[in-house]
């Protein structure tokens, strides 16, 4: 399976073709990485390939990471989460995200040969929160989603960095509504079309992001007309990152990781079978 790496306006990608589909056009899943290992879109690819959807897999790069990456470190990363966890870091990042999404999609569909039915659409930890907030005004439809440890509350995410930099979070009235806007708990009203939804969770993910993605799943079942279109797998001994660190370049799975791209993959099998 070789990857085809390129841009699609300026956001880089790493791309792996559709198994078993000859030179037909074929369905697109876009996904966005961890800022936690895995954290760029070949070591995303690698770790989670889903070799066996008939779909291509592209994997977007995140803002700052990768090519993207100022002076090719992850210093600048540092730099901002101790200037303002939220407001100079993780809320721009996944705004940026997801604004140059509709563009970024534009340009893949002149650049692969992707069949035009509804999209899936993967997020991990932060990428999660990208994933969510495309879904609240997707630029085109959207048939599947997974996530996988995602940042359902970005509140979480903050007080988890926080603890990690020993630098307690500064609440603001400004941060606050920062945090509320990339509350998916609160927004899942928001959240448009009722496309199947699987949330992968890790075993030892952290227990609040875990909290909040029960309250995700409790809430969405809630809300769509046939709640048992949203699904919850825990998967054992998997705890936050997909890969050891630093894990910027491609490497081979971890077994828990493996067991991950198992389930990812029976899922957008199926789901694309359906559509």
């Amino acid at each position: 399976m070789d990857a085809i790496t390129g841009t699609a306006a300026g956001v880089p990608f790493t791309a792996l073709p559709p198994s078993g589909t000859g030179n037909d056009r074929a369905p697109l899943i876009v996904t966005w990485h961890m800022l936690d290992a895995p954290r760029t879109d070949a070591a995303f690819a690698a770790a989670l390939p889903m070799a066996g959807v008939p779909s291509w897999r592209v994997h977007l790069g995140m803002p700052l990471c990768g090519p993207r990456m100022v002076d090719g470190s992850l210093d600048r990363h540092l730099e901002l989460a101790r200037e303002d966890i939220l407001l100079a870091y993780l809320g721009p990042i996944v705004h940026q995200a997801v604004e140059e999404f509709p563009a970024a999609l534009a340009e893949l569909r002149r650049q692969l040969p992707v069949d035009d039915q509804p999209i899936g659409i993967l997020g991990a930890s932060l990428g999660g929160a990208v994933a969510l907030q495309v879904l609240t005004a997707p630029p085109t439809p959207i048939g599947t989603v997974a996530l996988v440890n995602p940042a359902v509350r970005v509140s979480a995410a903050v007080e988890l960095l926080a603890t990690g930099l020993d630098q307690p979070y500064l609440w603001t009235a400004e941060s606050r509504r920062a945090a509320d806007d990339l509350d998916f708990v609160d927004r899942a009203g928001e959240l448009s079309g009722e496309p199947p939804l699987l949330l992968v969770s890790g075993e030892r993910d952290h227990p609040a992001l875990r909290e909040d993605a029960f309250s995700l799943v409790k809430a969405l079942r809630g809300r769509y007309a046939r709640p048992d279109e949203i699904e919850l797998a825990t998967v054992p001994d998997l705890a936050h990152p997909l890969a050891d660190e630093p894990r910027l370049e491609p490497a081979p799975q971890l077994p828990t990781t493996a067991a991950v791209d198992g389930v990812l993959t029976r899922w957008f099998v199926r789901r694309f079978a359906t559509q």
